[in-house]
């Protein structure tokens, strides 16, 4: 079977695909038959080794001094069970599953085994393989998120990167949740971030939400751009600023900022909950969840996916159909 390899930190263009042995399943593992993957922004940050300010020392003595010692990356799939382990009872050959590795990648890879009691759950009915895919990295991210924070129904909520994996997710929780939701992002996503249920919309081209008058309990900063020194004029007392992309020294600056003023400053590495991909898949099949794809694109052609993600300018998630049978879903 096929897999793509990250020799080497750089370019797209250095990304190989190789021919790797099939695994087989253990007792109590599952062979999942992978349709579709993605490639999000933390994909991109490990292949370029393009990391946040202050973490490149640090992320290379974890991850690989060269190049990733995980060399598949890849952190989400859907697809196919096609094999289970003799003691294996909540899946069967044939069902259709989501999967998440989170940091332990291997996902861009065309099969993949995990326990039966491991990060995968079977795929809502309501969704494309596509949509699947691309279920878990923003919404797993998104919750967290909420959760540090203590979200709260009637909390008034801001996300500063609205349109991407992470922001389109985050703005459907905080709806779901009862929040009412600013979204900070350009005006070429507007209308898309008021149809995932954004009540207002603010254009940072044209306006600089920390000069607006609106107070916020929670702000979100998805993108690295509103630190709480930016951010800290636009809180309520008591308010919270979470930093989903911040440099080293804003991580340790977290600690303290803002406890003179009442604030609270949340910044560090996603902490998944083994029962938050049953949660999104939940969500999903009721409606309450969307998944937004930016594109899909052949397994063959997974470069051009990671230099769409390099630009920063993606909406949703950049799907790869691993299988070609899977396409973009319409709408």
């Amino acid at each position: 079977m096929r897999a793509v390899h990250c020799p080497a930190y750089g370019p797209p263009e250095t990304l190989e695909i190789r021919e790797v042995p099939r695994p087989s399943p253990g007792p109590r593992e599952i062979l999942v038959r992978t349709l579709a993957t993605t490639v999000t922004s933390g994909d991109w940050r490990v292949q370029s080794g393009t990391f946040p300010r202050g973490f490149g020392l640090l992320a290379r003595l974890v991850l690989g001094v060269r190049g990733p010692r995980q060399p598949i990356l890849g952190t989400e799939l859907s697809g196919i069970v096609e094999g289970v382990g003799a003691e294996v009872t909540r899946f069967r050959v044939g069902d259709e599953v989501v999967a998440f590795t989170d940091a332990s990648m291997g996902c861009h890879v065309e099969g993949k085994c995990f326990p039966e009691d491991g990060p995968v759950v079977k795929k809502p009915a309501r969704l494309s393989f596509a949509e699947a895919a691309a279920l878990s990295f923003g919404g797993t991210t998104a919750l967290d998120v909420f959760r540090r924070a203590g979200l709260a129904a009637e909390d008034e909520v801001l996300v500063n990167g609205a349109s991407g994996g992470v922001g389109t997710a985050a703005v459907q929780l905080a709806k779901a949740a009862g929040a009412r939701v600013t979204a900070v992002c350009s005006a070429e996503n507007a209308a898309l971030a008021r149809s995932l249920g954004a009540d207002r919309v603010i254009d940072y081209r044209t306006l600089d939400f920390t000069t607006d008058p609106a107070r916020y309990d929670i702000v979100v900063d998805v993108v690295g751009t509103a630190p709480y020194a930016r951010s800290r004029q636009v809180l309520k007392p008591g308010g919270r600023v979470v930093l989903v992309l911040a440099s080293l020294g804003e991580n340790l600056a977290a600690l303290w900022e803002g406890r003179t003023a009442g604030h609270r400053v949340i910044a560090g590495p996603v902490s998944v909950r083994p029962a938050d991909l049953a949660a999104l898949a939940a969500l999903a099949e009721t409606g309450k969840l969307r998944v937004v794809i930016d594109d899909v694109v052949a397994f063959e052609d997974i470069a051009a996916a990671y230099r769409r993600v390099a630009t920063g300018r993606k909406r949703g998630a950049l799907v790869v159909a691993v299988d070609p049978s899977v396409t973009a879903p319409r709408g």
